[in-house]
């Protein structure tokens, strides 16, 4: 069984999301990867499926030209988006600025990487947690 249901790749370098697709896919990921190098139009596909939403993990550029990540999250707040979808944040920034602005949306942001994205980072992303006692 997997973790996520869907998958939202949303960076404005259409490179960045070539890449996390093909780890993705090593781990199993081929169906259900949504890529976005516009998170304005991502905002709308998340949107369009909210009722029908299982759980999502959303890897989230910050600086992107049309919206930054952080707008991004402000709409999901303000859209009252379901708390079944994960956000990490993965960018180039090294600024503690941005990891702290990412705190300020605990109901979402599970996670802050710094760019490149590893396997092993995304392993540990979307590998479901063992519940076991």
């Amino acid at each position: 069984m997997k973790r996520y249901e869907a998958i939202y790749l949303v960076d404005d370098y259409e490179m960045v999301n070539f890449l996390h697709r093909i780890l993705l896919e090593k781990l199993g990921y081929k169906d259900n990867i949504n890529i976005f190098t516009n998170p304005r139009k991502a905002l709308e596909d998340l949107s369009s499926m909210e009722g029908h939403m299982q759980p999502t993990l959303i890897l989230l550029d910050i600086n992107m030209p049309e919206m930054s990540g952080f707008e991004f999250l402000e709409q999901m707040v303000r859209e009252g988006f379901p708390q079944n979808m994960d956000v990490v944040i993965v960018t180039s920034s090294i600024s503690e600025t941005d990891r702290a602005a990412a705190q300020k949306y605990p109901g979402f942001v599970k996670g802050f990487i710094i760019k490149p994205l590893k396997i092993d980072q995304l392993r540990t992303l979307v590998e479901p947690v063992d519940r076991a006692v």
